[in-house]
């Protein structure tokens, strides 16, 4: 799969408090975050050289009105804890993208009500404005919101490259099996060297 600059943005999803610092919901329900932690610090970098390079940034929030009335399944069946808890509510500390993210405001920052990055945003219009049919991957948690936005990318023809150290999850073995199936799929999984010589360069082509 060809990787072309000029046609390619970076996205990165859900680099939000709530998933990344020691004090976030996620963190306060006792699971390690850690390792989601780690990989925003490499979508951070992956960011800076994609902006040098005239790549567009584009960032996600997963971001619920502050009653959950958007929340549907997820917070009321599915996850019903984060509705109890009030998890990624509107205007809390926890939906926001931490200030070292260092979002440029020429980026793009959208927000979502569900897990992929295409569903309720204007996600598809951005990408259709500037001409761009590539899709870098960055963000959090793999199995999720990352692996959700990968396959919607996927069923519309963009060419999506999901970069492997600069993704997490709260759960080794789910992070893994994520990533088989999205490169088994949906898209070419790339090291974060890999990712940065390809933007540096311009071009690439990452062969299955």
């Amino acid at each position: 799969m060809r990787f072309h600059r000029a046609e390619a943005a970076l996205l990165l999803v859900d680099y939000q408090r709530g998933f990344l610092h020691p004090e976030g919901f996620v963190a306060a329900q006792g699971r390690d975050v850690s390792a989601c932690a780690a990989a925003a610090q490499q979508g951070y970098a992956l960011a800076r050289a994609a902006r040098a390079a005239g790549m567009k940034v584009i960032w996600t929030r997963h971001v619920l009105r502050a009653d959950h009335a958007d929340g549907g399944l997820l917070t009321t069946e599915l996850r019903p804890r984060l509705g109890q808890i009030g998890a990624l509510a509107a205007g809390s500390a926890d939906v926001a993208i931490p200030e070292e993210a260092g979002v440029d405001p020429a980026d793009v920052v959208l927000d979502k009500p569900r897990y992929s990055a295409f569903f309720g945003t204007a996600l598809d219009v951005v990408l259709a404005s500037a001409g761009i049919r590539a899709l870098m991957v960055g963000g959090v948690t793999t199995s999720m919101c990352v692996e959700s936005s990968v396959r919607d990318a996927a069923q519309r023809d963009i060419r999506t490259f999901v970069v492997r150290d600069a993704v997490a999850d709260f759960d080794a073995a789910r992070h893994a099996a994520s990533l088989d199936a999205m490169e088994f799929g949906f898209a070419r999984i790339l090291g974060a060297n890999q990712a940065l010589d390809a933007i540096a360069a311009g071009q690439a082509d990452f062969a299955p």
